[in-house]
């Protein structure tokens, strides 16, 4: 169901580039926000179509990755910050992967979180998920200066249709690349930015945070700091297997 026409939108209280909102209602999505209305973000300022798309290639990608800008206040990233690093300073970054999908990293995943970070989690899964049913565990994952993820796609196994996550510290562009016909994008991901994937952007596309010596949007070199994503997910769907009695 489209309840966001597929147009850049100015939402209440952030800039948003939403093209749709799947599985609420309107009053359900304006209802995470507050009253204050901001600026439109076009989707251009989010986008980067690095192959020239057929206008469906650029409809699928516009209608399953929506990216909320200025959706954490300094505060919030302040506040989860404040709970996650105690426990990821004992990690060390890795530089290997079991699947080798990423370079510079250590991750960690949570199930409980003080009250006002609660709120923060609360708020990210009112607008991503509406009323499907989401993972008990946040995925946290803290990217060195140096650190990327290489090109990769989802296990269905592991989460669902949807992911949202929540960027903190620093700016980054996250790359997608569709297997079969090699249609390729980027989306500028901002610090205190929340992007969510869907379906098959997830599942028909390889995507990648890109490394600083290849990190650029519309022309302009990004550089990443260090960048924790804390990451929400929906449930897998029962395999076969589960539902064989």
């Amino acid at each position: 169901m489209y309840l966001v026409k597929s147009r850049a939108v100015g939402l209440v209280n952030y800039n948003v580039f939403i093209p749709y909102y799947h599985s609420s209602t309107w009053l359900d999505l304006t209802s995470c926000f507050s009253t204050k209305n901001e600026p439109e973000v076009k989707g251009d300022e989010i986008f980067e179509f690095i192959t020239e798309p057929a206008e469906s290639n650029k409809k699928l990608a516009m209608e399953n990755v929506s990216v909320i800008n200025d959706f954490l206040s300094q505060s919030e990233e302040k506040s989860l910050l404040k709970e996650i690093e105690p426990y990821m300073k004992r990690l060390r970054y890795q530089y290997d992967h079991w699947d080798h999908a990423i370079h510079g990293f250590r991750e960690t995943e949570r199930l409980k979180w003080n009250e006002s970070n609660s709120a923060i989690l609360n708020k990210i899964k009112c607008i991503a998920f509406g009323n499907d049913s989401t993972l008990p565990h946040t995925h946290i994952l803290d990217l060195a200066e140096n650190g990327y993820i290489k090109p990769h796609i989802d296990s269905i196994r592991f989460c669902g249709n949807t992911i949202a996550g929540a960027s903190l510290l620093s700016d980054s562009v996250m790359r997608f690349c569709n297997e079969q016909n090699k249609f390729t994008f980027s989306v500028l991901l901002k610090r205190r930015s929340l992007y969510i994937m869907r379906g098959p952007v997830r599942y028909d596309f390889t995507h990648e945070i890109l490394s600083n010596d290849v990190s650029c949007f519309q022309g302009n070199k990004i550089i990443k700091t260090r960048r924790i994503s804390v990451i929400c997910r929906s449930r897998p769907e029962p395999t076969n297997e589960e539902n064989e009695p």
